[in-house]
Parts: C-alpha cells; structure tokens; sequence
C-alpha cells in the first residue's frame, strides 16, 4: 500500500496479511470485531496498544480459543441457543468465529445457516445487539448514497441484499430476514476464503405484513406495511443506483424475495451489473448437479429421466430451466426436454385450463392433448399422485414448502416401476420438508437416491448407514462468488451457472461409486469452492466478460483469506480520520 495514502479501513492491510497495521488502540481494538484477538494478543502487542488490564493475564492460541468456544457450544442444549452464542461470537472476534467453522464445519454449518438461520431470522429482534452490515429502511430511501459512503465500506466488493419477505419456508420476517444475508456472507468466507472486510451484507426493509411483528414492541423493524408496486421498484431502484455509484464493479446477490418480484428484478438488472439470484439460479445449479450426479448411479441417462417439479415459484422455475439447458446439452430439443417435465403450483399440475396459472408459468403449462386418456383420481385438479400413476416418474422435486406432500402412497407408486427412484425433497426448513430421508428409504426398500435441502441424520438401510447429501447452495454460491470476484466478471450469464453445476457434479462420488453420497462431504467445502470458482472465472473470461489473468489457479490460492491470528503493528492514525 501506497504510505502517503491513507487506509481505507481500521486495518491497513488486509487481515490474511502478514502484518496487520491498525491505529486502534485499547478498548477500540478489542471492540473491532475484525481485528480483536482476544487472549491471544501477544505481550508485546498488549504493551503497544495498551491492552493490559483489559484483558485476562493468560496468553492463549487460536487452538486454545477454540477449545473454549467448542466447550461452550456443546453445553448450549438447542440448535437457537448455539446459533446466538455462534452470532456473539462473530460481532467479537471474526477470526475465531471463521477458525471455528472451518474446523467443525460439519457440525456448525447447519447452525450458522440452513435450518437454524430460519428460527434466528424469526427471533431477530431477540438477540439483535451490535450492528452489522446495513439496514436500509423505506424511510431513508433519501439518505442512500449517504448510508453508504461510511469509509468502513470503501474495501466492500461483494454484496447479499434481501427484503425479508420470503424467508426459507417461513414467509415474511420483515428486518428479521437479515440473518439471511449475515449467513450467506459468513458461508462467502467460511467456505469460499472471501475477505471478510469485501463482504457487505443489507436488508432493504420495506415494512412487513406480518401481523405478529407490526404488533411486536421488540420488533427492530420500521413497523409499517409493505410498500409495493412503483413505490417500491423506486425504492430498489434507488438502492442499485446508489449501488453502482459507490461501488461500479460490485457483485449484488438478491435473497429471499418474494416469487412476485425474484425473477422480475432479476430479469431487470442482470444485464446493468454483476448479479445473481441465489434462490433462482444458486438453487438451480446445485439441484442440476446433484440430479446429474444421481444420474451416474440410476444407469439412466438425463434424456431419459422423466422429472416431476412439485412447485413452481422462482426456485422451481430456475431448477427447470437449466435442467432444460442441461438436457439440451445432451441433444434434445427444446420442446423434447420440457416434456420430460411436469410443473406443479399449489393447485396441481399446470395443465392447460388449470387454475393459478401466472406469466412466468406459461413456458412449463402442458397441452391438455399430453395427458389426454388418463385416469384421473384429484377431481379437477391434477395431482401428484395422479402423474405418478399415469406416468413413469423417475426424479421427484419439491420446492414447495408444503410438509409431508410425498406421502407414502406416492413414493411407493412412483417407486414400484422405478428401480431407483430419485427423490429431491429441498423445501426449508426441516420443518417444511416434503418428506424424510428415513421415511423415504423405508418406502423404497432403500433404493432411493435422497438428496435434501435441510440436513438430515445418516439412514440406516440393511445395516449400512447411508448419509444424505445436502442439496445445499452453500455449493455453489461460495466458489461462484470466488471466480467471479478473482476474474473481475462484469456479469453473471447462465453458462457461469452451468459451468458451477457441472463442475459440482464431476466432484461427486458417484463418479466413483454408484452407490456413494450424492454430493461430496461438506469437510470438502473449500477444494469445492476453488474447483467451482476456477470453472466459473474460466467460463466467464471466455465469453469475454472478466479479465484474463495469468496464473489464474494461482490468484485464486492467493487470493483466499484464512482464519489465523498475525502480528499487529500500530500506525498514527490519519488526520482524515473522523
């Protein structure tokens, strides 16, 4: 770094640096979650910064801290209670908390994310303590440009947004929601080695129509109804404007948007900046690549597949989509691939004459000439059971959030023509399941190949316990952030989202064995994330939107951040420093 230019930021180096120089000083450095080491300040780093007496006398490690932290986890008796403690632990010491996912990844992924992210967007408002990331609320949509231009902020290249509105399964959690971006920022660096300092996670708070919390008194939310139609696109709109003025080459990933407005703004800035809908397409490639995956060990080729969707809100619409891509790939048509497909809303089979038919439904409505001579046992409505019988499914998805809609009947219909059933139940969180892995196995006679979005205890089948993958995003998103930020892409196209799908897949083991886990263990997480980023930054450079770096493997290794404690020097603080 230039030393006539001020720093950017607290740190004057990036924290993967082997010095970190700070002007920090005592009570404001151990407060910088950044930056605090806790015990593990050295004792020449207490006598500069003047630490002693502020902490314990003891000198400890990153190993003894997470020792600690670890005893303290185990002794929290709910999933709620480790998430809290995981959340202090990241608005303390950022490094320790990184340190302690990488370690106990495992174990902790399902705390510091999907299922447990959902009860903490839910209670919120409840362990809400210190600021992080922004809270962007419709009253302040005048003050944008000046929320932003916190100098804290000059490092930030990658940015989660959501408005809370339909979070996981569990539908509008107005400023609760921002668990979700937190989360999805603490996977971009946990799995993915993105700096943390690059990571800006922002709810756009809008209101909520959810009754409980406008009646809440805790509720930190702005306690107003939604706003919507042209109030609220000028207030996206204003937010990407705002956006792009602070940060020209920034990576926007939308989260958690209601259906109604997912894939439009999707659609509406795709082609402005560098951005990606993970619900949409992070959820498409990864369901893609463990379809692709289940493929090796049915003996069926993807052409060949016939797949029911059993929903048809952005995620199910995304998923199909590139499965459509992905069967072209393997030479079917257009139209030949689509008929393979059969789309669900909440009434039934979208079908010609169906009820709920929306816009974005129109390219998967089958004719009513395709399920001409079935019998039907729904009434009007044509249900899953009824494609079931009338068709030989052999991939069943669901992104429906409706709990236990793979009933028995269906699973041991679909499974009585189909010797390996492929069985996708992704709704979260586990609550709003489609089905259990261990009710799915029994159905089955254990055939099945499961794959869940929750995650889900090993199922013993004929004394060998099988565990099930996780159809989890976390597979995707970190390492096609990683590419993209590496090659500097100026846009994310769907061939980047192909190129992570059939990258993930190659890595299954099933390449290996039939009768191994769909998706490699999440252990694995960053060999994943640098296989995806590698694909996508390759894929992104060919098409002539990223740059073209020399030793690109090496850059990426470079450029990946990991969670251990360095020395510290002190700098004089800037006189441009507030």
């Amino acid at each position: 770094m230039d030393k006539e230019k001020p720093p950017s930021s607290d740190a004057a180096e990036r924290p993967n640096s082997r010095v970190i120089r700070t002007p920090l000083h005592g009570i404001d450095l151990l407060f910088n979650s950044r930056l605090n080491k806790g015990t593990a300040f050295s004792e020449e780093e207490r006598d500069i910064f003047g630490l002693h007496g502020l902490l314990p006398p003891h000198i400890g490690t990153l190993e003894d801290q997470r020792e600690r932290r670890k005893r303290v986890l185990d002794s929290r008796p709910t999933a709620f209670g480790k998430y809290s403690n995981m959340r202090d632990l990241q608005d303390n010491d950022e490094t320790l908390f990184y340190s302690m996912i990488r370690h106990y990844t495992e174990e902790l992924l399902p705390i510091v994310y999907t299922p447990t992210v959902g009860e903490g967007c839910q209670r919120f408002s409840e362990i809400w303590r210190r600021p992080r990331g922004l809270f962007i609320s419709y009253p302040n949509r005048n003050r944008i440009d000046q929320i932003l231009s916190d100098k804290r902020f000059d490092d930030v290249r990658c940015i989660v947004v959501s408005d809370g509105e339909r979070i996981l399964g569990l539908g509008d959690q107005g400023a609760g929601g921002m668990g979700i971006p937190i989360g999805k920022m603490a996977l971009y660096t946990a799995l993915g080695g993105i700096p943390p300092e690059h990571c800006l996670p922002i709810l756009l708070d809008a209101g909520t129509d959810n009754e409980l919390l406008l009646n809440d008194p805790i509720y930190i939310g702005w306690q107003h109804r939604r706003v919507r139609g042209r109030e609220y696109d000028d207030f996206i709109e204003a937010f990407v404007s705002a956006v792009e003025r602070r940060w020209p080459h920034i990576l926007l990933q939308w989260e958690d948007f209601a259906n109604a407005n997912a894939a439009r703004l999707l659609a509406r800035y795709r082609n402005r900046l560098c951005t990606f809908n993970d619900d949409i397409q992070g959820t498409a490639a990864v369901t893609t690549a463990t379809l692709l995956a289940a493929v090796n060990a049915t003996g069926i080729p993807l052409s060949g597949q016939t797949i029911v969707m059993y929903g048809s809100g952005s995620a199910g619409t995304g998923i199909i989509d590139l499965i459509v891509a992905a069967m072209r790939r393997k030479g079917l048509t257009e139209e030949q691939a689509r008929d393979r497909i059969y789309a669900f809303n909440r009434y039934g089979l979208l079908v010609e004459g169906a009820r709920g038919i929306r816009p974005a439904h129109l390219p998967l409505v089958r004719k009513r000439s395709t399920i001409q001579g079935w019998q039907l046992f729904g009434g009007e409505d044509i249900t899953l059971l009824d494609v079931v019988r009338n068709t030989r499914v052999t991939v069943l998805v669901g992104v429906s959030a409706q709990p236990g809609a793979f009933t028995e009947e269906i699973v041991r219909e679909m499974a009585r023509h189909t010797p390996r059933p492929v069985i996708f139940p992704l709704s979260n969180p586990t609550s709003q399941s489609e089905a259990t892995p261990a009710d799915l196995m029994r159905w089955t006679e254990g055939r099945a190949l499961v794959g869940t979005g929750s995650p889900f205890a090993p199922v013993n089948v004929s004394g060998r316990s099988i565990r099930i993958s996780q159809i989890n995003n976390s597979y995707i998103f970190p390492g096609l952030a990683l590419g993209i930020l590496v090659a500097r892409a100026r846009r994310v196209t769907d061939s980047m989202i192909m190129a992570a799908a059939t990258t993930l897949a190659g890595l299954s083991p099933t390449c290996e064995d039939q009768n191994a886990p769909l998706l490699p263990p999440v252990s694995d997480s960053r060999t994943i994330a640098l296989a995806v980023a590698e694909a996508v930054a390759r894929q992104a450079i060919s098409e002539g939107i990223a740059d073209d770096p020399a030793n690109l493997t090496a850059k990426l290794r470079d450029y990946v951040w990991e969670p251990v404690y360095v020395p510290y020097e002190r700098i004089a603080r800037s006189r441009s420093d507030p």
